[in-house]
């Protein structure tokens, strides 16, 4: 057994290559997320994946996406036990001269969906949906069994 420069007494093992094993963590790491979670790319969502906010009040749920491109007549919008969907489609309806090459790219065309499951029990029939200057803005009322209740003390 050889002496770890931190253990003289020679108890503990002397591993040489530490930092081997933390790349390999990482490596293995790095190869889950992609394989077992193919639409996310280092933890983070896939380029086409609009960004979504969503928050609350005492009141309603608020879910905010940017979409730029994509007109109001492309996006879908559902709620189904309690679970928000929104899909679209981001089209490429560029037109190039002939002749003309893409030689960069970095604008994402093609269907996009996301799914939230939201805590509360909501009220789909009275959810708004507005949509201006590339910004989709939901705005979706929780039940009267959602909303927090306030309890009176009895004094005797």
């Amino acid at each position: 057994m050889a002496l770890s420069p931190s253990d003289p007494r020679g108890l503990a093992r002397f591993d040489p290559f530490p930092e081997m094993t933390s790349l390999r963590d990482a490596m293995n790491q790095l190869l889950q997320s992609s394989f077992v979670s193919p639409g996310l790319v280092g933890g983070q969502t896939s380029l086409m994946a609009p960004p979504v906010d969503v928050s609350e009040t005492e009141n309603e749920y608020i879910v905010q996406s940017s979409l730029p491109g994509i007109k109001p007549d492309d996006v879908k919008i559902s709620i189904h036990n309690n679970v928000l969907t929104i899909e679209g489609e981001r089209k490429d309806e560029q037109k190039r001269k002939e002749g003309e090459r893409v030689l960069f790219r970095e604008h994402s065309y093609g269907k996009f969906s996301r799914a939230f499951s939201l805590p509360a029990a909501v009220d789909a029939d009275r959810a708004q949906a507005d949509f201006q200057h590339g910004m989709l803005r939901l705005t979706i009322p929780k039940t009267e069994a959602a909303k927090p209740k306030q309890i009176k003390i009895q004094a005797q």
